[in-house]
Protein backbone atom coordinates (compact mmCIF):
# COMPACT_ATOMS: atom_id res chain seq x y z
CA UNK A 1 0.00 0.00 0.00
CA UNK A 2 1.41 3.14 -1.06
CA UNK A 3 1.81 6.39 0.73
CA UNK A 4 -0.93 9.02 0.01
CA UNK A 5 0.47 11.69 -3.07
CA UNK A 6 -0.39 14.17 -0.57
CA UNK A 7 0.45 12.67 2.86
CA UNK A 8 2.95 15.84 3.34
CA UNK A 9 0.77 18.23 1.64
CA UNK A 10 1.48 22.14 1.71
CA UNK A 11 -1.61 24.23 3.04
CA UNK A 12 -2.52 27.21 4.70
CA UNK A 13 -5.90 28.49 6.58
CA UNK A 14 -6.95 32.00 7.38
CA UNK A 15 -4.45 34.52 7.55
CA UNK A 16 -1.91 31.73 6.75
CA UNK A 17 -3.02 32.07 3.49
CA UNK A 18 -2.23 35.68 2.83
CA UNK A 19 0.91 35.88 5.10
CA UNK A 20 2.34 32.60 2.30
CA UNK A 21 1.69 34.43 -0.93
CA UNK A 22 3.01 37.89 0.08
CA UNK A 23 6.39 35.82 1.11
CA UNK A 24 6.09 33.39 -2.13
CA UNK A 25 5.40 36.53 -4.95
CA UNK A 26 7.55 38.76 -3.10
CA UNK A 27 10.24 37.29 -5.48
CA UNK A 28 10.25 39.15 -8.61
CA UNK A 29 10.91 36.60 -10.92
CA UNK A 30 7.70 35.22 -10.51
CA UNK A 31 4.62 35.52 -12.76
CA UNK A 32 1.19 34.46 -12.08
CA UNK A 33 -2.10 33.06 -13.53
CA UNK A 34 -5.31 33.82 -11.81
CA UNK A 35 -8.28 31.58 -12.94
CA UNK A 36 -11.15 32.57 -10.98
CA UNK A 37 -14.96 32.48 -11.26
CA UNK A 38 -16.78 36.41 -12.15
CA UNK A 39 -20.34 34.92 -11.35
CA UNK A 40 -22.64 36.08 -8.82
CA UNK A 41 -21.45 34.64 -5.90
CA UNK A 42 -20.22 37.29 -3.73
CA UNK A 43 -17.09 35.27 -3.04
CA UNK A 44 -15.84 35.69 -6.62
CA UNK A 45 -14.21 38.97 -5.63
CA UNK A 46 -12.34 38.29 -2.16
CA UNK A 47 -9.34 36.81 -3.05
CA UNK A 48 -8.60 38.76 -6.42
CA UNK A 49 -7.91 41.91 -4.69
CA UNK A 50 -5.14 40.57 -1.83
CA UNK A 51 -3.05 38.53 -4.58
CA UNK A 52 -3.38 41.74 -7.03
CA UNK A 53 -1.74 43.60 -4.33
CA UNK A 54 1.25 40.91 -3.84
CA UNK A 55 1.76 40.46 -6.73
CA UNK A 56 1.28 43.67 -9.40
CA UNK A 57 1.92 43.52 -12.82
CA UNK A 58 3.20 40.16 -12.75
CA UNK A 59 -0.48 38.48 -13.04
CA UNK A 60 -2.48 37.72 -15.44
CA UNK A 61 -6.22 37.00 -14.69
CA UNK A 62 -8.71 34.55 -16.64
CA UNK A 63 -12.30 35.41 -15.37
CA UNK A 64 -14.48 32.69 -15.98
CA UNK A 65 -18.43 33.39 -17.04
CA UNK A 66 -20.58 30.44 -16.66
CA UNK A 67 -23.72 31.09 -18.53
CA UNK A 68 -26.92 29.12 -18.49
CA UNK A 69 -30.33 29.60 -20.23
CA UNK A 70 -32.19 32.07 -19.01
CA UNK A 71 -30.84 33.02 -15.75
CA UNK A 72 -32.56 35.63 -13.19
CA UNK A 73 -31.87 39.42 -13.83
CA UNK A 74 -30.81 39.90 -10.31
CA UNK A 75 -28.21 37.22 -10.91
CA UNK A 76 -26.80 38.41 -13.86
CA UNK A 77 -26.36 42.12 -12.57
CA UNK A 78 -24.39 40.71 -9.28
CA UNK A 79 -22.56 38.88 -11.97
CA UNK A 80 -21.37 42.00 -14.08
CA UNK A 81 -20.78 43.85 -10.95
CA UNK A 82 -18.52 41.31 -10.33
CA UNK A 83 -17.10 41.32 -13.19
CA UNK A 84 -16.50 44.87 -13.36
CA UNK A 85 -14.82 44.79 -9.38
CA UNK A 86 -12.47 41.62 -11.15
CA UNK A 87 -11.34 43.76 -13.99
CA UNK A 88 -10.42 46.89 -12.20
CA UNK A 89 -8.32 44.74 -9.55
CA UNK A 90 -6.24 43.26 -12.58
CA UNK A 91 -6.07 44.98 -15.80
CA UNK A 92 -3.71 42.22 -17.48
CA UNK A 93 -7.21 40.21 -17.66
CA UNK A 94 -9.01 37.71 -19.98
CA UNK A 95 -12.73 37.20 -19.61
CA UNK A 96 -13.94 33.19 -20.90
CA UNK A 97 -17.67 32.74 -21.27
CA UNK A 98 -18.70 29.10 -20.83
CA UNK A 99 -21.60 27.59 -22.28
CA UNK A 100 -23.22 25.40 -19.53
CA UNK A 101 -25.50 23.42 -21.78
CA UNK A 102 -25.78 23.19 -25.47
CA UNK A 103 -28.62 23.87 -26.96
CA UNK A 104 -30.07 19.99 -26.84
CA UNK A 105 -29.56 20.90 -22.67
CA UNK A 106 -26.63 18.75 -22.84
CA UNK A 107 -24.33 19.20 -20.49
CA UNK A 108 -20.97 20.89 -22.11
CA UNK A 109 -19.48 22.98 -19.53
CA UNK A 110 -16.07 21.08 -18.59
CA UNK A 111 -15.60 20.45 -21.91
CA UNK A 112 -15.86 23.93 -23.59
CA UNK A 113 -13.58 25.22 -20.20
CA UNK A 114 -10.76 22.49 -21.20
CA UNK A 115 -11.16 23.53 -25.41
CA UNK A 116 -10.63 26.94 -23.84
CA UNK A 117 -7.57 26.35 -21.64
CA UNK A 118 -5.74 24.43 -24.13
CA UNK A 119 -4.96 27.84 -25.64
CA UNK A 120 -2.71 29.04 -22.55
CA UNK A 121 0.56 28.36 -22.77
CA UNK A 122 0.99 27.80 -18.49
CA UNK A 123 4.78 27.29 -18.84
CA UNK A 124 4.96 30.86 -19.04
CA UNK A 125 3.70 30.88 -15.68
CA UNK A 126 5.94 30.54 -12.41
CA UNK A 127 2.65 29.82 -10.15
CA UNK A 128 -1.17 29.30 -11.68
CA UNK A 129 -3.61 30.17 -8.52
CA UNK A 130 -6.74 28.73 -9.11
CA UNK A 131 -9.67 30.08 -7.04
CA UNK A 132 -12.43 27.34 -6.75
CA UNK A 133 -14.34 29.77 -4.78
CA UNK A 134 -16.98 30.85 -7.41
CA UNK A 135 -17.19 28.29 -9.64
CA UNK A 136 -19.21 24.84 -10.21
CA UNK A 137 -17.85 21.66 -9.88
CA UNK A 138 -18.15 20.98 -13.71
CA UNK A 139 -16.09 23.65 -14.66
CA UNK A 140 -14.04 23.71 -11.86
CA UNK A 141 -12.39 20.61 -11.76
CA UNK A 142 -12.36 19.63 -15.31
CA UNK A 143 -9.80 23.00 -15.51
CA UNK A 144 -7.89 21.84 -12.58
CA UNK A 145 -7.38 18.15 -13.91
CA UNK A 146 -6.47 19.37 -17.25
CA UNK A 147 -3.69 22.06 -15.68
CA UNK A 148 -2.65 19.59 -13.04
CA UNK A 149 -2.03 16.93 -16.56
CA UNK A 150 -0.83 19.33 -18.61
CA UNK A 151 1.73 20.86 -16.04
CA UNK A 152 2.86 17.77 -14.38
CA UNK A 153 3.25 15.62 -18.04
CA UNK A 154 5.57 17.75 -19.09
CA UNK A 155 7.36 18.10 -15.91
CA UNK A 156 6.89 21.79 -15.59
CA UNK A 157 8.05 23.10 -12.28
CA UNK A 158 5.20 25.59 -12.12
CA UNK A 159 3.22 25.69 -9.27
CA UNK A 160 -0.18 24.75 -8.90
CA UNK A 161 -2.18 26.47 -6.07
CA UNK A 162 -6.12 25.72 -5.39
CA UNK A 163 -7.84 28.11 -3.01
CA UNK A 164 -11.28 28.56 -1.51
CA UNK A 165 -13.44 31.05 0.53
CA UNK A 166 -15.78 28.71 2.21
CA UNK A 167 -18.75 29.72 3.52
CA UNK A 168 -21.44 26.74 4.65
CA UNK A 169 -23.78 29.61 5.79
CA UNK A 170 -23.28 30.90 2.57
CA UNK A 171 -23.58 27.70 0.45
CA UNK A 172 -26.97 27.05 2.28
CA UNK A 173 -28.68 29.56 0.89
CA UNK A 174 -28.02 29.23 -2.80
CA UNK A 175 -30.23 26.78 -4.22
CA UNK A 176 -30.18 25.16 -7.65
CA UNK A 177 -32.79 23.82 -9.83
CA UNK A 178 -31.12 20.16 -10.88
CA UNK A 179 -30.89 19.32 -14.40
CA UNK A 180 -32.90 15.96 -14.87
CA UNK A 181 -30.01 13.72 -15.62
CA UNK A 182 -26.83 12.97 -13.91
CA UNK A 183 -23.37 13.68 -15.08
CA UNK A 184 -19.85 13.14 -14.78
CA UNK A 185 -16.95 15.46 -14.25
CA UNK A 186 -15.19 15.86 -17.54
CA UNK A 187 -11.91 14.11 -17.28
CA UNK A 188 -12.17 11.66 -14.28
CA UNK A 189 -13.25 7.54 -15.01
CA UNK A 190 -17.27 6.68 -15.77
CA UNK A 191 -18.33 4.49 -13.43
CA UNK A 192 -20.95 2.88 -15.70
CA UNK A 193 -18.54 2.15 -18.47
CA UNK A 194 -14.83 1.79 -17.10
CA UNK A 195 -15.41 -0.40 -14.00
CA UNK A 196 -18.21 -2.65 -15.18
CA UNK A 197 -21.31 -2.00 -13.77
CA UNK A 198 -22.36 -5.30 -12.65
CA UNK A 199 -19.12 -6.30 -12.05
CA UNK A 200 -17.83 -4.43 -9.20
CA UNK A 201 -19.26 -3.34 -5.81
CA UNK A 202 -20.15 -0.10 -5.79
CA UNK A 203 -19.41 2.50 -3.17
CA UNK A 204 -21.10 5.96 -3.03
CA UNK A 205 -19.40 8.60 -0.77
CA UNK A 206 -22.73 11.49 -1.05
CA UNK A 207 -21.64 14.72 0.56
CA UNK A 208 -24.83 15.63 2.40
CA UNK A 209 -26.09 19.02 1.83
CA UNK A 210 -28.98 21.34 2.25
CA UNK A 211 -30.92 21.73 -0.14
CA UNK A 212 -29.48 18.60 -1.81
CA UNK A 213 -32.03 16.31 -1.48
CA UNK A 214 -33.69 16.54 -5.48
CA UNK A 215 -30.24 15.99 -6.85
CA UNK A 216 -28.71 13.38 -4.43
CA UNK A 217 -31.70 11.22 -5.29
CA UNK A 218 -30.94 11.72 -9.00
CA UNK A 219 -28.04 10.64 -8.33
CA UNK A 220 -28.83 7.35 -6.53
CA UNK A 221 -30.96 5.97 -8.31
CA UNK A 222 -29.13 6.41 -11.73
CA UNK A 223 -25.75 4.97 -9.80
CA UNK A 224 -27.94 2.35 -7.55
CA UNK A 225 -24.93 1.58 -5.45
CA UNK A 226 -24.23 -1.60 -3.10
CA UNK A 227 -23.26 0.56 0.15
CA UNK A 228 -23.92 3.85 0.75
CA UNK A 229 -21.44 6.15 3.22
CA UNK A 230 -22.68 9.83 3.68
CA UNK A 231 -20.20 12.32 3.98
CA UNK A 232 -20.92 14.93 6.85
CA UNK A 233 -19.53 17.85 8.35
CA UNK A 234 -17.86 17.34 11.71
CA UNK A 235 -16.00 18.98 13.29
CA UNK A 236 -17.72 22.37 12.04
CA UNK A 237 -18.70 26.08 12.93
CA UNK A 238 -21.49 24.36 14.04
CA UNK A 239 -21.39 21.58 15.96
CA UNK A 240 -24.98 20.58 15.18
CA UNK A 241 -24.94 20.89 11.81
CA UNK A 242 -23.91 17.32 10.93
CA UNK A 243 -27.08 16.44 13.35
CA UNK A 244 -29.25 18.71 11.43
CA UNK A 245 -28.29 17.41 7.63
CA UNK A 246 -29.02 13.46 9.56
CA UNK A 247 -32.35 14.64 10.08
CA UNK A 248 -33.15 16.40 7.52
CA UNK A 249 -32.18 13.09 4.93
CA UNK A 250 -34.05 10.91 7.56
CA UNK A 251 -36.01 9.15 4.45
CA UNK A 252 -33.75 8.66 2.10
CA UNK A 253 -30.83 7.21 4.75
CA UNK A 254 -33.51 5.00 6.24
CA UNK A 255 -35.87 4.06 3.69
CA UNK A 256 -34.15 4.68 0.20
CA UNK A 257 -30.17 4.58 1.07
CA UNK A 258 -30.95 1.93 3.94
CA UNK A 259 -27.53 3.66 5.31
CA UNK A 260 -26.04 1.32 8.37
CA UNK A 261 -25.70 3.89 11.31
CA UNK A 262 -22.03 2.70 11.38
CA UNK A 263 -21.63 4.01 7.72
CA UNK A 264 -21.30 7.72 8.48
CA UNK A 265 -18.24 9.39 7.57
CA UNK A 266 -17.36 12.58 9.44
CA UNK A 267 -14.84 15.32 7.63
CA UNK A 268 -13.44 18.99 9.07
CA UNK A 269 -15.20 20.97 7.54
CA UNK A 270 -12.28 23.63 7.79
CA UNK A 271 -9.66 20.81 6.20
CA UNK A 272 -9.40 19.54 2.63
CA UNK A 273 -6.88 17.00 4.03
CA UNK A 274 -8.80 15.18 6.30
CA UNK A 275 -11.79 14.15 3.94
CA UNK A 276 -9.15 13.27 1.05
CA UNK A 277 -7.11 10.75 3.46
CA UNK A 278 -10.63 8.99 4.85
CA UNK A 279 -11.35 8.51 1.27
CA UNK A 280 -8.48 7.09 0.11
CA UNK A 281 -8.31 4.80 3.00
CA UNK A 282 -11.76 3.61 2.81
CA UNK A 283 -10.72 2.71 -1.35
CA UNK A 284 -7.72 0.72 0.31
CA UNK A 285 -9.97 -1.22 2.92
CA UNK A 286 -11.84 -2.03 0.74
CA UNK A 287 -9.51 -3.36 -2.43
CA UNK A 288 -8.59 -6.37 -0.61
CA UNK A 289 -12.16 -7.44 0.85
CA UNK A 290 -13.70 -7.03 -2.74
CA UNK A 291 -10.57 -8.23 -5.01
CA UNK A 292 -12.14 -11.98 -5.33
CA UNK A 293 -15.52 -11.04 -6.27
CA UNK A 294 -14.65 -8.87 -9.13
CA UNK A 295 -13.50 -5.68 -7.15
CA UNK A 296 -14.65 -2.12 -5.46
CA UNK A 297 -15.08 1.06 -7.05
CA UNK A 298 -15.82 4.08 -5.14
CA UNK A 299 -17.98 6.95 -6.22
CA UNK A 300 -18.24 10.31 -4.98
CA UNK A 301 -20.71 13.14 -5.32
CA UNK A 302 -19.09 16.59 -3.56
CA UNK A 303 -21.69 18.54 -3.45
CA UNK A 304 -22.12 21.62 -0.26
CA UNK A 305 -18.82 22.77 1.35
CA UNK A 306 -16.42 23.71 -0.82
CA UNK A 307 -13.76 22.64 0.93
CA UNK A 308 -14.72 19.31 1.61
CA UNK A 309 -15.25 19.37 -2.51
CA UNK A 310 -11.34 20.25 -2.73
CA UNK A 311 -10.67 16.99 -0.35
CA UNK A 312 -12.14 15.02 -2.90
CA UNK A 313 -11.33 16.11 -5.64
CA UNK A 314 -7.56 15.31 -4.51
CA UNK A 315 -8.64 11.69 -3.86
CA UNK A 316 -10.37 11.60 -7.27
CA UNK A 317 -6.86 13.26 -8.99
CA UNK A 318 -5.17 10.29 -7.49
CA UNK A 319 -7.16 7.48 -7.68
CA UNK A 320 -9.21 8.15 -10.69
CA UNK A 321 -12.36 8.16 -8.78
CA UNK A 322 -15.93 8.74 -10.88
CA UNK A 323 -16.81 12.20 -9.67
CA UNK A 324 -21.48 12.11 -10.42
CA UNK A 325 -23.35 15.11 -9.88
CA UNK A 326 -25.96 17.06 -11.28
CA UNK A 327 -25.69 20.30 -13.28
CA UNK A 328 -27.60 23.19 -12.36
CA UNK A 329 -29.84 24.46 -14.70
CA UNK A 330 -30.75 27.46 -12.48
CA UNK A 331 -29.65 29.02 -9.29
CA UNK A 332 -31.93 30.81 -6.82
CA UNK A 333 -31.11 33.26 -3.92
CA UNK A 334 -32.46 34.89 -1.40
CA UNK A 335 -30.46 37.78 -1.71
CA UNK A 336 -31.58 40.06 1.37
CA UNK A 337 -30.48 36.98 3.81
CA UNK A 338 -27.40 36.52 1.63
CA UNK A 339 -26.36 40.28 2.10
CA UNK A 340 -26.73 39.52 5.85
CA UNK A 341 -24.40 36.68 6.00
CA UNK A 342 -20.96 38.23 7.34
CA UNK A 343 -18.10 38.03 4.73
CA UNK A 344 -15.42 37.87 7.95
CA UNK A 345 -17.08 34.67 8.54
CA UNK A 346 -15.58 33.07 5.59
CA UNK A 347 -12.91 30.92 5.63
CA UNK A 348 -10.04 31.03 3.09
CA UNK A 349 -8.03 27.80 2.03
CA UNK A 350 -4.67 27.05 0.46
CA UNK A 351 -3.76 24.09 -1.05
CA UNK A 352 -0.51 23.89 -2.77
CA UNK A 353 -1.21 21.32 -5.23
CA UNK A 354 2.13 21.02 -7.32
CA UNK A 355 5.60 22.11 -7.69
CA UNK A 356 8.45 23.62 -5.89
CA UNK A 357 7.35 22.12 -2.73
CA UNK A 358 7.00 18.64 -4.20
CA UNK A 359 10.63 18.71 -6.26
CA UNK A 360 11.69 15.27 -5.77
CA UNK A 361 8.23 13.78 -6.84
CA UNK A 362 8.62 16.06 -9.67
CA UNK A 363 11.96 14.63 -10.81
CA UNK A 364 11.04 11.02 -10.32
Amino acid sequence: MSSPLWDRCVDHYGQEVGDFFRLHFSEGHRKCLFIAGAGFDPRATLVAGHLSETVGDRLSCLFIREERPDPDETLVARAEANLKSLQGMCTNNRVLIINVFSDDNAVVGGINAVSNMANIELDTYTDIVIDLSALSIGISFPIVKYVYDAVRGLRMQTNIHLLVVSNPELDSLISSAPNDRITEVRGFSRWDRLYGEDEKARLWLPQLSGGRKETLRLIFNAVVPHDTCPILPFPSDDPKTGDKLAVDFVAELENEWRVDTRNFVYADERNPLDIYRTILRIDDERKPVFQSFGGSVVILSPLGSKILAIGALMAALERQFPLVYVEALEYNVPWTRLDEVLADASKVAHIWLYGEAYLRDIRE
